[in-house]
């Protein structure tokens, strides 16, 4: 080969031969990535052979085009090279590949630009967990300050959120409205689909009595399914508002329901026939007991539905990802000792951690992908979706909780929330509705929700 001025031919498929001792493997999935990124880039680096069509560098590459059914492929020959150097290049262009590093910094912001730009980077090589773990280290690292994802304001006096009223928070929405309505749901999601659905509905028990701390706590009452439904009103309840969820999801998206053991059969009930199957039920164990008399309950489930035939997304396998999975989910609950419990206590009584809802929100979609909450609560969707790159929609029937997300929101990101519609940023709408310039002005500092880094999710 006349190194100077390389030749590059084409040679049909059939008439490549593979070396018998390339030690290199090639799964299925890797097969299908080269195939991807041929179709979408071109066959952009020539196979490298001998004179006689022996591959040496590139038996990926043609199993690739094999499978797209290629005719022809760019070649190269190594006519310079003898045997022996042949076949100590084959393991030469594989290894020196592999003895490179990754500048993890630089590859987070390349991820991060491709993303922004609405590009698909698993046509990288990258599986959607490796993405994630790249990026969530790279926020991590550059965080000057403790993450404020467990940082709740407390509830406000008077909410400036009317019903109706649809928040722009980045690129999350959230909704004043009731999740019974499927005008409400469809206002809210749009001409588009919902990814995944991540969802906590109240378990039909009165706050009073059931959660708080030993009495000196008061929780505000959930505006319904607060203890008031009956067995068959509260599986129609659910079965209303899992159903809208479920109708604006695409085929195939997970679906994450939170209940706890009393109310199992209810939403089994409601369940059957909205989702096309149970694909597990995760248990969260928490660090303590809550409140009870006949065993103090430790634990809260998390049913996992699937909806459609088509496939679901698997971000992490069976641990070969490194996101090591399993359905019993250990993170820290509101009744954890220490010293913040009082502040816990006074928050949304039914809190989940905003880690625990991120996790399950890599498990099961993509970065950039949209996630559905239709009981908002105190927004730990929205925060945990941030936090890992997902768009949130949110509804949330009760107008005081809908102020606490957008403020908790606007805290943890330094951005402003504005009514679609309006235009006008919360703190505008605030000061007209509510005859006030700060509508917080009466309350006190903002209190941490979780005995974690991480915040809870109503």
């Amino acid at each position: 080969m006349d190194l100077q001025h390389p030749k590059i031919e084409m040679l049909p498929v059939r008439a490549l031969r593979p070396y018998a001792g390339n030690a290199r493997t090639h799964s299925k999935m890797q097969i299908g990535q080269i195939a991807d990124s041929i179709r979408r880039f071109g066959f952009t680096n020539p196979v490298l052979v001998s004179d006689e069509n022996e591959i040496v560098a590139g038996h990926g590459r043609v199993l690739a085009a094999r499978q797209l059914g290629m005719a022809d492929v760019p070649v190269l020959r190594l006519s310079h090279l003898s045997a022996e150097e042949r076949r100590a290049y084959v393991l030469a262009d594989n290894k020196l590949a592999l003895n490179a590093g990754w500048d993890q910094e630089l590859l987070a912001l390349e991820l991060q630009a491709l993303i922004d730009l609405e590009f698909d980077v698993t046509i990288t090589g990258f599986s959607l967990a490796e993405i994630d773990l790249t990026l969530d280290h790279a926020r991590e690292a550059s965080a000057a300050s403790p993450d404020g994802a467990d940082m709740v304001p407390p509830l406000p006096v008077q909410a400036a959120t009317k019903t109706g009223d649809l928040w722009q928070l980045g690129r999350h929405r959230l909704l004043c409205g009731d999740a019974r309505a499927s005008a409400d749901v469809g206002r809210l999601v749009g001409a588009g689909r919902v990814d995944l659905i991540f969802t906590d509905p109240p378990y039909n028990v009165p706050i009073q009595g059931h959660v708080g701390g030993l009495g000196r706590t008061r929780h505000r009452e959930f505006a319904f399914a607060s203890g008031e439904m009956s067995e068959a009103e509260f599986t129609e309840f659910l079965r209303s508002t899992l159903g809208n969820a479920a109708s604006v999801a695409k085929d195939g998206a997970i679906a994450f329901v939170c209940m706890d053991w009393r109310h199992m059969r209810e939403l089994a009930a409601a369940a059957d026939g909205l989702f096309s199957e149970l694909k597990n039920l995760c248990v969260w164990n928490k660090t303590n007991g809550g409140m009870g008399s006949f065993y103090r309950s430790k634990h809260e489930l998390v049913f996992v539905y699937k909806i459609g035939t088509a496939p679901h997304t698997n971000a992490f396998g069976l641990g070969e990802t490194g996101r090591y999975r399993t359905n019993v989910w250990d993170y820290a609950g509101i009744s954890s000792l220490g010293a913040s419990r009082a502040d816990e206590l006074a928050m949304h009584p039914t809190v989940k951690p905003v880690a625990m809802i991120a996790d399950a929100i890599r498990d099961c979609s993509k970065r950039g992908e949209v996630v559905l909450d239709v009981f908002g609560g105190s927004g730990s969707t929205l925060i945990a979706a941030e936090s890992c790159g997902r768009e949130a929609r949110l509804i949330e029937f009760d107008a005081i909780y809908c102020d606490t997300i957008v403020s908790r929101w606007q805290t943890y990101t330094g951005k402003r929330a504005t009514l679609v519609g309006d235009g006008r940023c919360f703190e505008e709408i605030a000061a007209e509705r509510l005859g006030q310039a700060d509508q917080n002005s009466a309350s006190t500092k903002p209190v941490r929700a979780s005995g974690l880094r991480r915040g809870r999710h109503a």
